[in-house]
Order: C-alpha cells, then sequence, then structure tokens
C-alpha cells in the first residue's frame, strides 16, 4: 500500500464528506498535547477531549461530554429513554471514527494517533459528531492498526462505559460498531467507483475484512458484499417517528422492549 505525508489538515478526506473531515489543532512537537498552547485562545481548544467522557462513573452533562452527548440527542430525537440516546449517540461517534481512521488508512497508507486525550469533542454538535484532532501523528495504515486505535482505543471504554452507565447490552453495542464500520466501507466503495478510483476501493475492501474477523466484530452481522445485516438494534425504532434501519436484525418495529440483541 502506498504511503502519502499527512497534510496539516488532512485535505485528502473532505471530498469523502462529512463523516470524514476530521478538523486539526496543531500543537508545538515535545509540548504536552493535552494542554493547549499559550497563544491557542478559546475556539476548540475549549473544548473537552473524548478522555473525559469514558468512565463508569455519575454522568454529570455539565462536565463530562458523553453524557452531554447523550443528553444532547435525547433532545434531538424527543426520546425519554436514556438507552435509546445512549445508543444513537454511540452509533454516530462509532462512524465518526471509523471514517477518519479508514478514511486515512486509504488515501494516506497511514491512520492518524487518535488517542483520546488527543480527540477534542464538541458534544453538542449536529451530526455528524465534531471532532477536532490535536496533531496528527501518523501511524501505520494496517488492519491491526486500526483495530488497535478505533476498537481498543475508543470502542471499548466506550461501550463499558455506556453499559455501566446506561444499561447498553454489549451486544447492541458492538453491533453499532460493526454496523457503522459496514456503512463506511461502503461510503468508501461508492466514492472509489464514482472517482475511478479502483486502488481505494481495494484497500477499503481488504482492509474491512481484516476488520471483521476481529473476535469483537465477527458476530456482529453477515456480509455480503458490502452488504450488512446486523444480529443486534440500536433501538432506533424507539424514537418517537423511528423505524427500523436497514442493517436491522428486525424487519419491523417489534411489540416488546427487547434489550436491542436478537435471539
Amino acid at each position: 500500500m502506498p504511503v502519502v505525508d499527512f497534510d496539516p489538515e488532512l485535505a485528502a478526506l473532505r471530498p469523502l464528506g462529512g463523516f470524514f473531515v476530521l478538523r486539526t489543532l496543531p500543537h508545538p512537537a515535545g509540548a504536552d498535547p493535552s494542554r493547549p498552547p499559550r497563544a491557542a485562545g478559546a475556539g476548540p481548544w475549549r473544548l473537552p477531549v473524548l478522555a473525559d467522557g469514558y468512565g463508569a462513573g455519575t454522568p454529570d452533562p455539565r462536565r463530562d461530554p458523553l453524557a452531554l452527548r447523550v443528553a444532547t440527542v435525547a433532545g434531538r430525537l424527543r426520546t425519554a429513554e436514556p438507552r435509546v440516546a445512549a445508543s444513537l449517540a454511540h452509533q454516530g461517534l462509532a462512524a465518526r471514527l471509523w471514517s477518519a481512521a479508514l478514511g486515512c488508512a486509504v488515501l494516506y497508507g497511514r491512520v492518524p494517533d487518535l488517542d483520546p486525550r488527543l480527540l477534542r469533542w464538541d458534544a453538542r454538535a449536529t451530526a455528524p459528531d465534531d471532532l477536532w484532532l490535536i496533531g496528527p501523528r501518523p501511524l501505520p495504515g494496517d488492519a491491526a492498526t486500526l483495530a488497535a486505535t478505533v476498537l481498543h482505543g475508543h470502542l471499548e471504554p466506550l461501550a463499558a462505559t455506556l453499559r455501566a452507565r446506561y444499561g447498553v447490552a454489549a451486544g447492541l453495542l458492538w453491533g453499532n460498531a460493526g454496523s457503522a464500520l459496514a456503512a463506511t466501507a461502503r461510503e468508501l466503495g461508492r466514492w472509489a467507483r464514482a472517482h475511478g478510483r479502483t486502488d481505494v476501493a481495494a484497500r477499503a475492501r481488504a482492509l474491512t475484512g481484516e476488520l471483521f474477523a476481529h473476535p469483537l466484530l465477527e458476530t456482529t452481522g453477515s456480509r455480503t458484499g458490502t452488504a450488512f445485516r446486523r444480529r443486534s438494534c440500536c433501538l432506533y425504532y424507539r424514537v418517537p417517528g423511528g423505524g427500523v434501519c436497514g442493517d436491522c436484525c428486525f424487519t419491523r418495529p417489534p411489540r416488546s422492549s427487547p434489550d436491542g440483541t436478537s435471539g
């Protein structure tokens, strides 16, 4: 896979669409990335980092970006069920993380370091989630690095937090992760075909296949080409006016109140 140096603004991601765009914040080499530079001012530097939201403590939307995001999603979707809002907030963030990481892997041949302490998050923003990366620092663009960066670096602590705080089922959360990865791969494939980039399509397909072989993702659903049918439900049908998604395990909204996982 050819390797291209990161440009400071990761501009190659922009043509892929809003879910792929990852805005950046330059930081002096050798400085503590968790602290804004003296001349940074406010703006995105005022935002909390994703790491501030990972943890099983009592959520406080005033100080915790994850709790704020769940509350924001609940308000916008008019749902009184925190578990539903937590699932849908998780789905959106998973999609953003996969899109930025996989998009960089196929276009640059590298993955940016997405350490939760390096990603500032505007949890009040509309979808897609507004993320700002301090850096970027390049890492290898292989599936093992993608798994370490997204699955282990974010989705594992995020899932543990949402299970502890909101009682969201583990199978549902990993189903969200698989669904978000499959959607990311489909969008990359669409873009690649439209622009004659068979190399991008091939890399996206190969990396996605390796990722779905990971123990955390291999049982999340069934894949046929780029199509994906998950074995769980994100609970969107419980939102006022909602329904089942195209990759849902249900063909119609269930009458009962399942935990989001299928038999």
